[in-house]
């Protein structure tokens, strides 16, 4: 066998099999694309073509460019988050595996609340660690006896997606500090996925891990607020032992980071995005004004999916009902350890999200 042992748990993404069934389709109503569906702001644009121009298309360095790593440093500081050491990467998915690689031993069980972004299990098992999930239903919330329950002697470190990829959910401060308190007793690494904290609806901000606790690894980037989904950029700020070691592990892995889009980085810090999220918050109105008469469905508070709950409780075949009326969305179970809901991504246009509630609740 030439594949090797450490793949064998590893499956394609269902949420890219989505993707390419609709990419096939004629004028598909497709609500499950996990990006903005604006362009990168003009300004950013042309921030990196004008650096283009100017030749920056080499190598940077491997912790990226000072300025976007002192401008992201000012950045986390004004929202209080505790950290030693910034470093850039190749999006959050990139800084994710390095953390991967440099914390998880074959054996080490780590915390995952379900549901939750498909990356965070597969990339623990590829390191031979073990993804322990800890349920958040029905309302979406991190409970103190549920996470106790899951922790053991190999327990290595928490996930934490806040606001949530899929559920939108927004972990209020009190869950945070359960989990906060829990994590220091037992000295325990806490990973802050952040990537949407631009998208919070019904409050200026929202709390983070990293304003709580200072062994948090927390975990940014500009794909989704300033819809640099192409440009693959993110960073990491936590304590310097563990940024360390993933710089020297980016040396040899990724090596450097996109050199123009670093320079729009900069400049993107400084750029307010308030409109488009007041934007984002209209069409969360819409598709929850529209599904709740029909469906068990929790308002989502941040990021930008609805997760309802599908009646009679098969997320894939409701899924598949869907395909055939020409909407596309992702199954639940994609995203969790049950398959009784299913997400909705509501970054598209007005005229496709009433079409897609037409159809959902036609088909409900």
């Amino acid at each position: 066998m030439l594949i090797s042992e450490r793949l064998k748990n590893i499956k394609p993404s269902g949420v890219r099999r989505i993707f390419d069934l609709a990419r096939k389709m004629k004028d598909p109503i497709n609500l499950s694309i996990g990006e903005p569906d604006f362009d990168i702001p003009e300004p950013l644009k042309e921030e990196g073509i004008e650096w283009i121009r100017k030749g920056f298309n080499k190598y940077t360095p491997t912790q990226g460019i000072p300025e976007l790593r002192e401008k992201i440093t000012l950045h986390l500081k004004k929202k209080g988050i505790h950290f030693d050491e910034v470093m850039v990467t190749a999006g959050v998915t990139g800084g994710l595996l390095l953390a991967s690689l440099a914390l998880i031993n074959p054996g080490d069980e780590i915390i995952i609340p379900d549901p939750y972004f498909v990356m965070y299990e597969y990339q623990v098992l590829l390191m031979g660690g073990v993804p322990v999930f800890m349920d958040t239903y029905p309302d979406f919330r991190l409970r103190e006896e549920e996470l106790v329950r899951k922790i053991s002697k190999r327990t290595k470190f928490i996930v934490i997606n806040s606001p949530n990829n899929p559920t939108g959910a927004v972990y209020p401060k009190e869950d945070l500090e359960r989990i906060v308190r829990i994590a220091r007793e037992r000295d325990l690494v806490i990973l802050s996925d952040d990537i949407y904290d631009n998208f919070v609806f019904d409050a200026p901000s929202c709390s983070c891990i990293g304003q709580l606790y200072e062994k948090t690894l927390t975990f940014g980037g500009f794909s989704k607020g300033w819809a640099m989904t192409g440009w693959r950029l993110g960073y990491v700020a936590g304590p310097k032992e563990i940024l360390q070691q993933m710089i020297t592990l980016q040396q040899y892995t990724f090596s450097s980071i996109n050199s123009f889009a670093q320079k729009a980085a900069v400049k993107a810090l400084d750029f307010d995005v308030g409109d488009y999220i007041q934007g984002y918050k209209r069409k969360r109105d819409i598709i929850y004004e529209g599904l709740k008469e029909k469906f068990n469905v929790q308002k989502p508070q941040g990021a930008f999916y609805i997760f309802p709950e599908i009646p009679g409780g098969d997320g894939e075949a409701f899924v598949e009902r869907a395909i055939q009326n020409n909407l596309f969305f992702v199954p639940g179970s994609v995203f969790s350890k049950r398959n009784t809901h299913v997400r909705i991504s509501f970054a598209a246009s007005d005229e496709t999200l009433f079409k897609g509630i037409e159809v959902l609740n036609r088909i409900g």
